[in-house]
């Protein structure tokens, strides 16, 4: 067998003519060794991408040899992934909430951590929320447009907006929409949080930067030198993010209306103080599967 590309050492070759399953394998043992979460995961979604093949046909196929165009396309992509570079970010799209979502250079890499805020905003509103009629929805700081698409998706009469500071995160969040068929109930608009919007709405949402930005420099590589720094830094604090949808939320939420936000470890207390500051007061917390109180239920005085 020829190598087609080597990645860093004999044992990282890609080969035409090496089986389907010797390359995942081949490739799992290279990210182990350069310490990544999930290796196998990862060889298996690259080869998978690069063949066109789901989990199943990968299984099926096992046996199938690679070709040299094959070959040398897992090789360059698996370069990539040996950088940091996130899955997400080198096929250009990531599941959440069981939908695909396209993302860019501009917008975060929707993470399961935020399906949090998705599952307390919909137990918010009660079992029947399928039916409930009418309802306004705002995401600030809509990104992939992954929080607001989620939720249209789930409460079938209601209508959206989403805001985000950069036209090309919007570009991003209007094709999911588009994607998606949920064009007709979502729209999105180019300001700082709320600043374009008059409001009221029923529910605002949101995930916003509330990363210290001292604090930058320690995330892991696929966060901190692919994801838009804008979407992580909340200032010398983490905080301003929701200092800025405080100061919006008497005109943006309707009297009674729901506010759920994304937390960072540790900033429920604070977060709860300043959204009570301006009379939005907490409801209930949800934790993600980590422990981590990471969703802030919160309503507004009727």
């Amino acid at each position: 067998m020829n190598p087609i590309l080597r990645l860093s050492g004999p044992d990282a070759d890609v080969y035409a003519g090496a089986s389907i399953d010797a390359t995942q394998r081949q490739l799992t043992r290279k990210f182990r060794l350069r310490g990544l979460d999930a290796p196998g995961l990862d060889a298996r979604i690259i080869v998978g991408h690069v063949l066109g093949f789901d989990r199943t046909a990968l299984a099926a196929h096992s046996n199938r040899v690679l070709t040299p165009e094959e070959a040398a396309s897992i090789a360059e992509l698996s370069v990539r992934r040996l950088g940091r570079e996130p899955v997400a970010r080198i096929l250009g799209h990531k599941e959440f909430w069981g939908l695909p979502f396209k993302v860019n250079a501009h917008t975060l890499v929707p993470r399961p951590e935020t399906e949090t805020v998705v599952e307390a905003t919909l137990s918010s509103l009660g079992r029947d929320h399928r039916k409930r009629r009418g309802l306004s929805i705002v995401d600030l700081g809509t990104g992939s447009g992954a929080l607001l698409l989620a939720l249209l998706s789930e409460v079938e009469s209601a209508f959206g907006i989403g805001t985000d500071i950069s036209f090309t995160a919007l570009l991003c969040a209007r094709d999911n929409a588009a994607a998606l068929d949920l064009s007709a109930r979502a729209s999105f608009v180019a300001c700082n949080y709320g600043a374009g919007l008059s409001g009221p709405a029923d529910i605002l949402v949101s995930n916003p930067p509330y990363v210290a930005c001292g604090d930058i420099a320690s995330l892991e590589p696929e966060v901190r030198d692919f994801d838009p720094r804008r979407a992580l830094d909340g200032g010398p604090d983490g905080l301003d993010g929701y200092r800025a949808i405080a100061s919006d939320a008497d005109r943006l939420l309707a009297p009674g209306g729901v506010l759920v936000l994304e937390l960072g470890q540790g900033q429920l207390g604070t977060v709860t103080s300043i959204f009570a500051a301006v009379g939005v007061e907490l409801v209930t917390t949800r934790y993600d599967l980590s422990g981590i109180p990471r969703a802030a239920v919160m309503r507004a005085r009727s």
